[in-house]
């Protein structure tokens, strides 16, 4: 399993989910800094994507009950853990990296007796640690992020630094579905930049970050040519620029 076995849609097609009054809060918070707003912010917010002031405030009161939200007086702000996705989409966007020494990250698998859920439940986190599995049981990716693992990691798993045997492009072309991340890159940039009016937009750029979640964000030795990852961050920035419109500038990292 990789990371590019994540993108299942067509290199021809862009997955737009609907767009509700609920989607639209969680963009606009998402990417603001810090992720909360006064209600009469929202209403401004929101009114470029036809979204009414009577349907906001029942999604406000859905999305609080729903745990999604926490409120204070008029303040509504990002739960903690809606503030872990935005960490997560953050590091999408802005990843951090150093210079890649030729050093591989290795966690092997050691638990055993998991159910299922178990499972399922590391892989998900693996798969957004940005590792990629090799075999059933070992994950692999190269050494260039600054960030650290999981701390309970240690529990199922042990972590070493390796220098594989194998060529590194031949290896990360194994282990990432690269030619098909790189094609879908390339179809949302040309959705996004045909696209004209607010709620495209905002649906559009929602994929584009959906689809930067998933980017191994391997060094430059490693990627084929004209790797789109930093045409795709810098439209999403450019399109961060223009919510500044709408929402509060101070909220929101450009």
């Amino acid at each position: 399993m990789t990371i590019g076995s994540n993108v299942s849609e067509q290199p021809d097609e862009v997955d737009l989910r609907p767009l509700s009054a609920r989607s639209v809060v969680l963009s606009l918070l998402l990417g603001a800094h810090p992720p909360e707003m006064p209600v009469k912010d929202l209403l401004r917010a929101v009114e470029p994507f036809g979204v009414g002031g009577s349907t906001l405030r029942a999604a406000l009161s859905r999305m609080v009950s729903a745990g999604d939200l926490r409120r204070a007086d008029t303040v509504y702000r990002l739960s903690d853990r809606l503030l872990a996705r935005q960490r997560r989409q953050d590091d999408s966007v802005h990843p951090r990296t150093r210079a890649w020494s030729g050093d591989w990250e290795m966690v092997v698998i050691t638990a055993t007796g998991r159910g299922p859920a178990e499972r399922a439940e590391l892989r998900a986190r693996l798969n957004a640690s940005r590792l990629a599995e090799l075999r059933e049981g070992v994950w692999l990716r190269p050494a260039n992020l600054l960030r650290t693992l999981p701390d309970d990691l240690d529990a199922v798993a042990q972590c070493y630094t390796a220098r594989p045997g194998h060529p590194g492009p031949e290896l990360a072309a194994e282990l990432w579905s690269l030619g098909a991340w790189a094609a879908r890159s390339r179809t949302l940039l040309t959705h996004v930049a045909r696209a004209d009016r607010p709620a495209d937009r905002l649906t559009g750029f929602a994929a584009v970050v959906r689809h930067l979640l998933t980017d191994p964000v391997l060094p430059p030795e490693l990627l084929p040519p004209d790797w789109p990852g930093a045409e795709l961050r810098s439209a999403y920035a450019a399109y961060q620029g223009e919510l500044a419109d709408t929402v509060p500038q101070s909220r929101l990292r450009t």
